[in-house]
């Protein structure tokens, strides 16, 4: 059977959902790169600091795949998806739901907060986008609950009291970290399969939220800030009534992959946050509190290793990053304020401006090694329009010394100095080319510049919002 062609019938232990037909997705792939049609199973996975144009990736290729899986973070991650001239911002839905026929799933690596998801597919249907039985929510997947958000944002504030400014981590207060944190703790956390039961989870909530009273009513002493204690029962009410918009979707999706791999169905896996912003491998302190690179798919969906065809790094043509940390391009000057201007570079969850600079290939070597990227997508080629010279980080200056590979501590990252390369730029509007060959030379010098240093093809490009404004190569 060749890849993609789905079987009648596949269901496992749940209701069918009406899959793409055969014929459709034919049409769909007509164009579609050797690369693209003969893998089964793809990856996307953000190579920066996020905000990479990941949702835009899999909102293109999603109509190619019978399940898209979202596989780590929680909802301070956003996608933003514009589909037919109509905007998306999607925080913990996968992409796929704004195609018909595909089947959406929430993995175990998600930490899922009961009230956000619930609006979250309000907000859908309220737009005309049909759920229907296209989405399915692990049971093995954490709680995001309001004293993790408290927490988030105490923590955050006690970190700037004692050590000042610089120190803070500029989380995005949504109660990530502290929710991955109880995960690892485990008798402070809850689970969606915990749901099941209102009167245990009930139970567990009281004796949690006695421990999360002490915890933030502490820091609020050490932060100066009021507080008052919470109250298990209301917390209660409002996440067990929370739970009934998702409750009939809720299911084994390590059991569902597993028997959607053995059918021969096709599986495209979405990443949330991006690999410099790894727990492990990104620019630690200043990291989101999951395995945000490929590295985390086999951990936060139940697959086995090795399951993934083709992973496909997605890297914004230029430099972006949200909050605290080193950002060794960064540029505070005019440039950097036209390059947020022209590529709207404000937060998709919170708003925040984004700070911007050239593109970092010191910094892709490393995230392109640890995730396996086998090829490269490269999106908001379009912003660029309009410089007269294009740089590229090639290497960093320390202490006298040229290196080129990150560096493990954040205070060593703060402290280079960025070795450019410089290149034309180029001043003709790109967002109606519609192949590599229609390019302007000087984009195409810059595209291959990058894949060269990088020596991984660049195989997709986008040079504009839309789904039509990208570019397939072979």
């Amino acid at each position: 059977m060749p890849a993609g062609a789905p079987r009648e019938g596949w269901a496992g232990d749940l209701a069918s959902p009406s899959f793409v037909t055969a014929w459709e997705r034919e049409v769909c792939r007509m164009s579609d790169p050797q690369w693209l049609e003969s893998a089964q199973h793809v990856a996307v996975s953000g190579l920066q600091w996020g905000d990479e144009g990941k949702g835009k990736l899999v909102d293109l290729l999603a109509s190619r795949f019978d399940v898209v899986v979202r596989y780590n973070g929680g909802a301070n991650a956003g996608h933003t998806v514009v589909a037919d001239g109509v905007k998306h911002a999607l925080h913990l839905v996968p992409c796929g739901i704004l195609h018909p026929g595909t089947l959406n799933v929430i993995g175990n690596g998600v930490v899922l907060d009961p009230v956000a998801l619930s609006a979250e597919i309000e907000s859908l249907r309220t737009a005309g986008v049909e759920i229907g039985d296209r989405l399915r929510i692990s049971d093995r997947a954490h709680l995001v609950m309001p004293y993790h958000r408290l927490e988030d944002g105490l923590r955050e504030a006690a970190v700037g009291s004692l050590s000042g400014d610089a120190s803070r981590i500029g989380t995005t207060k949504r109660g990530i970290g502290p929710c991955y944190a109880d995960k690892a703790l485990r008798s402070t956390a809850l689970r969606v399969s915990d749901l099941d039961d209102p009167a245990r989870f009930r139970d567990k909530l009281e004796h949690i939220v006695t421990v999360k009273n002490a915890t933030l009513g502490a820091l609020s002493d050490l932060t100066g800030a009021e507080w008052t204690p919470l109250e298990a029962e209301g917390i209660a009410r409002e996440t067990l009534a929370a739970a009934e918009a998702f409750r009939p979707f809720i299911a084994d999706t390590a059991a569902l992959l597993f028997d959607a791999k053995n059918d021969g169905r096709r599986i495209l896996l979405e990443g949330a946050n991006a690999a410099l912003l790894d727990v492990d491998h990104g620019t630690y302190p200043f990291v989101t509190s999951s395995s945000a690179s490929s590295a985390g798919i086999y951990p936060g969906t139940g697959l086995p290793g090795g399951f993934v065809d083709e992973v496909v790094g997605v890297v914004k043509a230029y430099q972006t990053r949200v909050g605290a940390g080193p950002m060794p391009t960064e540029l505070e000057d005019e440039t950097g304020a036209r390059m947020r201007e022209r590529g709207n570079e404000y937060g998709t969850t919170t708003g925040r401006p984004r700070r911007c600079g050239w593109l970092d290939l010191v910094t892709l070597e490393h995230t392109v090694r640890i995730s396996g990227i086998t090829r490269i997508s490269l999106m908001l080629l379009d912003v660029l329009a309009g410089f007269d010279q294009l740089a590229l980080c090639t290497a960093y200056r320390s202490e006298g010394r040229t290196i080129r590979r990150l560096p493990a501590s954040a205070d060593r990252l703060a402290a280079v100095e960025p070795v450019y390369e410089w290149l034309p730029g180029f001043s003709e509007e790109i967002e109606e080319c519609r192949s590599y060959e229609a390019l302007p030379a000087n984009v195409r010098r810059y595209v291959e510049a990058i894949s060269n240093h990088l020596g991984v093809p660049i195989s997709i490009l986008s040079v504009g919002p839309d789904r039509e404004a990208t570019i397939m190569r072979p």
